[in-house]
């Protein structure tokens, strides 16, 4: 087996995942390096609305609190993405809302450990502002 052939399956599954990240199923694909106000214009579905959606994915939506949220491009998609607290667990269970039809996009329990992870790799991706 040649060098080529070896490398060229790695490749292909690497081309394979970028195109999957640009058609992931969501309604709105904002411009790469969108402002925070270019997003809000482009977002059909309000913070509330959306929050409770990202609520209603728990059997018991009162045991839940929201750590954090936020309007953002990830992974193509404009998306409200939460933090949520719920009521005896351990970390943050992240869910992401579609931004334009309010469609629940992930749902995913976040160790602390990973969240703090995920924290650091976000401030490492932020841009600093131009002054």
């Amino acid at each position: 087996m040649n060098r080529l052939t070896r490398i060229l399956p790695i490749v292909m599954l690497a081309a394979t995942g970028a195109a999957l990240a640009a058609t992931m199923p969501c309604s709105v694909h904002p411009p790469k390096n969108a402002t925070k106000a270019e997003l809000a214009k482009l977002a059909k579905v309000s913070q509330a609305d959306a929050e409770r959606t990202a609520k209603a994915v728990f059997k018991n939506p009162s045991d839940v609190a929201v750590a954090d949220s936020e309007l953002e491009a990830e992974h193509g998609c404009l998306i409200w993405s939460f933090d949520l607290k719920v009521k005896g667990t351990v970390g943050v269970h992240e869910v992401q809302i579609d931004a334009g039809d309010g469609k629940v996009l992930s749902s995913v329990h976040e160790t602390p450990a990973k969240e703090t992870a995920e924290k650091k790799n976000d401030q490492k991706q932020t841009p600093t502002p131009k002054r």
